[in-house]
């Protein structure tokens, strides 16, 4: 029977990079989606903000586990029968995060002052111009450290990406465990790693929280 060794780290460190790369898929594509649904949500319309809304709350109220389940096997239903794993877990993690990021940037968003809103309305902005002059970029100020924090959500939720055969750190963690049958050791590699990457994180959010706070006052 092997033992765990330095093959076994090196595999876990490859499959830590896939988990990266599916988190910058999630959080560039979600991103993406997440600031059209936000500016959806705060919409002049009133049926593109119920749309907005009613796809918010279908995402977060739908377990991701479910949502990959659907997106791989709904998809073969009609069809894509070969669908790479990779795609179905990015889907679904694409759609995951933007019910959530489009939330949290809707919130940011509504959080400038109304004075601000006020003061580009009396300089005869179009709505357009005083999203993108005036409160955009007070928003994103706001959002910084959420969006932040948000981030370390999505990289270990990749661990769920193995249901549909997608081979992150946390299956690969999985897969030496069934081979070696040392799973402290094994997992407390993979938690280890899972701490190198989200600990920076987590510490420049809460640094960021810190200083726009200082800022505010």
């Amino acid at each position: 029977m092997p033992t765990f060794g330095f093959n076994h780290v090196e595999f876990l460190l490859v499959a830590a990079l896939w988990t990266l790369g599916l988190s910058a898929i999630a959080f560039i594509g979600g991103g993406i989606l997440g600031f059209v649904i936000a500016l959806a949500r705060v919409s002049s319309s009133a049926l593109v903000r119920g749309l907005a809304g009613a796809y918010v709350r279908i995402v977060q109220g739908t377990p991701l586990l479910i949502l990959l389940f659907l997106i791989y096997f709904g998809l073969a239903i009609v069809g894509f029968n070969n669908l790479p794993a990779i795609i179905a877990a990015g889907a679904g993690l694409v759609i995951y995060s933007s019910g959530f990021l489009g939330e949290i940037w809707r919130g940011c968003i509504e959080s400038v002052p109304k004075t601000q809103w006020e003061a580009a309305e009396c300089l005869a902005m179009t709505r357009w111009q005083r999203m993108t002059r005036v409160i955009l970029p007070q928003a994103a100020r706001i959002a910084t450290a959420p969006t932040v924090g948000f981030l370390v959500q999505i990289i270990k939720n990749t661990s769920l990406a193995s249901v549909v055969g997608f081979v992150e750190l946390s299956q690969a963690g999985k897969l030496i465990n069934n081979s070696t049958f040392q799973p402290f050791i094994v997992f407390i590699t993979v938690a280890v790693i899972y701490f190198l990457i989200c600990y920076p994180l987590s510490a420049w959010s809460r640094g960021l929280e810190r200083r726009l706070n200082v800022g505010r006052r």
